[in-house]
């Protein structure tokens, strides 16, 4: 048991800081306006808050593993791994979304992202 909860905290973790910047081609891109908008855009993401999803991921993760580990014998153990592997679940696609505001902004500034 105890291994599956450091590896699913390990992915949790790494699910809250994986959060690269953008690429742009950078032809012709003046790269101190760049900056100066890539911080900007920066900004729109503030009101995504991954904690909440997070929490509301580990809530359900909690209940589909306990309700999984009633049926194998182990409902605490379940619901444990299952708060955990919901909350990194939910952190990540928190994680993502605030790239793709980012993304969006800049692309809407006439910059081309090329991821």
């Amino acid at each position: 048991m105890f291994r599956r909860i450091e590896l699913l905290s390990f992915a949790l973790i790494t699910a809250c800081a994986a959060h690269p910047d953008p690429i742009i081609d950078t032809n012709g891109v003046n790269m101190e306006q760049y900056q100066r908008d890539f911080e900007e855009c920066q900004t729109f993401k503030n009101p995504i808050h991954s904690e909440v999803g997070a929490a509301k991921g580990a809530v359900a993760g909690a209940a589909v593993g306990g309700a999984t580990g009633a049926v194998t014998g182990s409902a605490a153990e379940g619901a444990g791994v299952g708060a955990i592997a919901g909350a990194a679940r939910s952190a990540q696609l928190s994680e993502r979304e605030k790239q793709q505001v980012v993304k969006n902004c800049l692309r809407g500034r006439g910059y081309k992202v090329l991821n």
